[in-house]
């Protein structure tokens, strides 16, 4: 009884959750939108849609999990120094590329400093979960709020 009331309060101790919930209803009203949507095929939406998450999940893991990434990372470049330059250099470009072209920098910019500001705030009142389970639950609250965000700007306006 106590943990469940520890779980239910965890947002008014840490109130930058529910600030990530609502960066993530914001974010995802324009998930899965864009000025040419209309002229899209039937299942293109959908796809683009998933995307949207999928690059939201990206954002998540690797900021909930640095330092296991950067371990995993840093083990494959010390393999050898050629090994390490295609690496960086795919990564800075294929990155780059990715961003610049479908504008997103700003939602990434976003998403990952709340993400980030969330676990300060856990970290503020010592409460600190394995980072995969971490990750499992900014994982839900971002996509929960997505799909909500989604559902709003799906609806058509009444007049």
């Amino acid at each position: 009884m106590k943990a469940s009331l520890r779980f239910l309060v965890l947002p008014l101790r840490a109130p930058m959750l529910l600030v990530l919930f609502a960066i993530a209803v914001y974010e995802g009203l324009s998930w899965g939108h864009g000025p040419a949507m209309a002229s899209l095929p039937g299942g293109l939406p959908n796809l683009l849609w998933s995307l949207d998450c999928l690059h939201a999940l990206l954002v998540v893991v690797v900021c909930t999990m640095p330092d296991l990434l950067v371990q995993q990372v840093s083990s494959l470049m010390a393999a050898s120094r050629v090994a390490s330059l295609v690496i960086t250099l795919l990564i800075i470009t294929v990155g780059g590329l990715y961003m610049l072209h479908l504008q997103v920098l700003s939602h990434v910019l976003i998403v990952a400093s709340t993400v980030l500001l969330a676990r300060v705030d856990l970290a503020r009142i010592r409460v600190s979960p394995s980072p995969a389970v971490l990750a499992l639950a900014f994982s839900a609250i971002v996509l929960a709020g997505g799909s909500l965000g989604h559902a709003f700007s799906s609806q058509p306006l009444s007049s």
